[in-house]
């Protein structure tokens, strides 16, 4: 099972003259795309007693994502206010004090055997003591199973850049699998080209750098000479949830592939690459094509053109 374990969170999307309240999360939406691609998903955060927190339930259950390592928490759901400009997705975050944001180390579970990977992201990464609570969980669970690690950073989210940049420093080096956005890259190594940055990363640890870059598609930096997959072109309603759902889509290739495992990553080859990065960028051309975050099903994906 691939445990996924992150913010989950309640965007508030403009529509008209209102707010349209949808379940999301960076570390949400990829468990929430997983279970959809049939893939065996396991989701762990605290989830709030309120009307939020049970409409956050509803989509884990219908995409069958194991829920049993989600503490039940009485308080409140964050919330995430969407702004759009030009189908580009910003936001607000109201998280004081709610259920994930109070998440602490002493809170975590005991993980089961049968979690064999490990996704990690998100602004649950920035503030504590959830961050540190994530932070524990990777610790304790790297040196076992792979560790995926997409920091998605939100630059207004970060009250103190020193502790942030020191943890993702940390996070880094104990991951197998990095996902970085151009955005990403900008605030993490300003001035850097993305072959500079995912050689420093690659030099900490990690096996492979995913870049991901809208219309351009996406790129996997690793060992090799670096590989690339077109993106599919389709009408973009908005980006929110794109690189979360392609996160999934790498989980989902690698491990039908069998190589999401400590022995896998050791046999990972172009051609294992190349279809993870086609399957991440096909199941976010269908999330991009329709708004908010709604990652596609498994015979959505099969019913793609090629």
């Amino acid at each position: 099972m691939i445990l996924c374990a992150g913010e989950s969170l309640i965007d508030m999307v403009p529509q008209a003259d209102a707010w349209r309240a949808l379940p999301g999360g960076a570390v949400y939406n990829t468990a929430i795309a997983l279970g959809r691609m049939g893939v065996d998903t396991g989701y762990l955060w605290p989830i709030s007693r309120d009307g939020f927190g049970q409409a956050l339930l509803r989509p884990l259950a219908a995409a069958g994502v194991d829920t049993g390592l989600c503490p039940r928490s009485d308080r409140l759901t964050t919330l995430a206010f969407v702004t759009l400009a030009g189908g580009e997705a910003r936001y607000c975050f109201y998280d004081e004090g709610t259920a994930g944001r109070m998440f602490a180390p002493e809170d975590l579970p005991q993980i089961p055997d049968t979690v064999s990977a490990l996704f990690v992201g998100g602004i649950s990464l920035v503030p504590d003591p959830c961050g540190a609570a994530v932070e524990a969980l990777v610790e304790r669970l790297h040196g076992r199973i792979p560790v995926m690690l997409d920091p998605n950073i939100r630059p207004f989210f970060i009250a103190d850049e020193a502790a942030y940049r020191a943890r993702l420093d940390r996070l880094i080096a104990m991951a197998d699998l990095v996902k970085l956005s151009g955005d990403d890259l900008e605030w993490l190594m300003p001035g850097a080209s993305f072959e500079e940055a995912a050689a420093a990363i690659l030099s900490r640890g990690p096996r492979v750098v995913f870049q991901t870059g809208g219309q351009a598609g996406a790129r996997a930096h690793w060992s090799g000479a670096p590989l690339a997959a077109p993106a599919l072109r389709v009408q973009v309603a908005d980006t929110i949830g794109a690189g979360d759902t392609f996160n999934a889509g790498v989980l989902a290739a690698l491990d039908r592939a069998g190589l999401l495992t400590r022995q896998g990553l050791d046999r990972l080859t172009p051609q294992a690459l190349v279809q993870a990065l086609a399957l991440g960028t096909r199941a976010a051309a269908i999330t991009v094509s329709r708004p908010g975050a709604d990652p596609p099903w498994a015979d959505e994906l099969d019913a793609l053109p090629g």
